[in-house]
């Protein structure tokens, strides 16, 4: 336990006890770490809730109203329920500089919970079996400023996993395992001129309704998460799928915010599925967790095809320059909603036909390519 103003400068520093965390700062405690070396491999968490939602084993934890520092050094953590650096309740913890390696069971790289805050800049941190970047159960705030960030090895690590109020700036991000982001219920994402990827494992079936996807945004029903509108937002930098649809929603209401992002879907899957899912996770009663989903691009290019099946609905508005090629329901799905908006030079190019409820806006940026646009069930006439 740190002592109000205490301050270290290298050592190492560890912890082998079940339940116990390395370095641990509580109530008003303020501390800063210079250089040291955090170690937590061998101690198992007794009760994984409590490591995720609370911080039990973490290495490092800082709760109560504990300001916590730590600048250069390493965190090391191999131990089941052993995440790296947690910030839980009213603490607030700054990271700068410093290498976060996490290989334990049930166990992130940085997180918050219940409240608390982290600051981290120029990190490099991975894990291999949950998020990098993660919240769980009463959120927080969390931002990112430069850095490294990679998850591999475990279908439930993405890169970011959110219930909380998650910023990034200038990042890295990449889990080769898993979807790359993760927003679940009244909880956002707001990326700035990073580059994130995801290359999540399994086969893909157009058909199916649980399939490999990039960024996920859901209500999983769990109480993780209060319901509401999701939010992903992206500007400058990169997006890229290896495998499955780029963005999934299903079960929540969302906005997707994309501008001026390099993207890069994968091929023979949807740049964006708003659809139910077989409920089969706990996700919603089947019949009534479709998604609701409004699409706003900006200056942005897009290639894909969009899907949103006959439970959900989609907004799309095109503005300041943005071009979508691609089809929307090409199999001729009627939505409950599906509105097409263009400003006047933005453009939707069709590739197949493609079936929507109403289209808005300047109908000059409408190119159908040769092919049929149906609004409302009707052959639309330019």
């Amino acid at each position: 336990m740190l002592a109000a103003g205490q301050q270290l400068k290298g050592g190492v520093y560890g912890s082998s006890q079940a339940d116990e965390n390395a370095i641990r700062a509580d109530g008003n405690t303020r501390a800063r770490l210079l250089d040291v070396t955090v170690e937590k491999n061998a101690g198992a968490a007794s009760n994984n809730e409590a490591s995720s939602f609370y911080g039990l084993n973490a290495a490092v934890l800082a709760l109560g109203q504990a300001h916590l520092t730590l600048e250069g050094g390493s965190v090391q953590a191999s131990a089941e329920g052993a995440t790296g650096v947690f910030a839980y309740d009213g603490a607030t913890i700054y990271l700068q500089d410093t290498d976060i390696q996490v290989t334990g069971g049930n166990a992130g790289g940085i997180e918050v919970a219940g409240g608390g805050t982290l600051y981290a800049r120029n990190l490099t941190v991975s894990s291999a079996d949950k998020a990098a970047i993660r919240s769980d159960r009463g959120g927080g705030k969390l931002l990112v400023e430069g850095g490294r960030y990679r998850t591999q090895g475990h279908l439930g690590a993405p890169v970011i996993y959110s219930t909380a109020d998650i910023q990034v700036h200038d990042a890295s991000l990449m889990a080769l395992d898993s979807e790359a982001v993760v927003i679940e219920g009244f909880n956002s994402v707001s990326l700035v001129n990073s580059q994130l990827s995801g290359h999540m494992q399994g086969s893909y079936d157009p058909a199916a309704s649980d399939n490999p996807r990039t960024v996920m945004l859901y209500q999983s029903m769990s109480g993780d998460a209060n319901e509401g509108t999701s939010h992903f937002s992206m500007q400058g930098g990169s997006l890229a799928s290896g495998n499955g649809d780029l963005f999934y929603v299903t079960n929540t209401a969302s906005i997707i915010d994309l501008h001026q992002v390099a993207v890069t879907p994968a091929q023979g899957a949807w740049l964006l599925k708003v659809a139910g899912n077989d409920g089969a996770r706990g996700w919603g009663r089947v019949g009534a967790n479709g998604g609701r989903c409004t699409l706003n691009l900006t200056a942005q290019l897009l290639t894909g095809d969009i899907r949103v099946d006959a439970i959900s609905s989609l907004t799309l508005n095109l503005r300041r320059g943005s071009v979508l090629t691609g089809t929307i329901n090409a199999d001729g799905t009627q939505a409950q909603s599906l509105v097409v908006s263009l400003d006047a030079g933005s453009r939707w190019i069709l590739t197949q036909d493609s079936h929507i409820t109403a289209l808005q806006g300047d109908h000059q940026g409408l190119d159908l390519n040769g092919h049929q646009l149906y609004v409302a069930g009707q052959p639309f006439t330019p």
